[in-house]
């Protein structure tokens, strides 16, 4: 093998890396962005639920 394929050899696997941890770093973005979404999702139910059983809040049903 000469220098210049071997050379060639180690710069793909240096970018295949590189693009590995941007690729994990993505995921781990992602991730925290749908627990945010979740945790978000989850509070606003509870509101809601609270919100129907005491008649106070935005869901409050004056139509008797």
């Amino acid at each position: 093998m000469d220098v210049s394929s071997s050379q060639s050899i180690d710069s793909g696997s240096i970018q295949m890396d590189i693009l590995k941890k941007a690729t994990d770093a993505q995921e781990q973005q992602v991730l925290k962005i749908l627990d945010s979404a979740d945790k978000l999702t989850q509070e606003s139910a509870l509101k809601e639920d609270i919100a129907r059983k005491t008649g106070v809040g935005s869901n409050l049903n004056v139509t008797g």
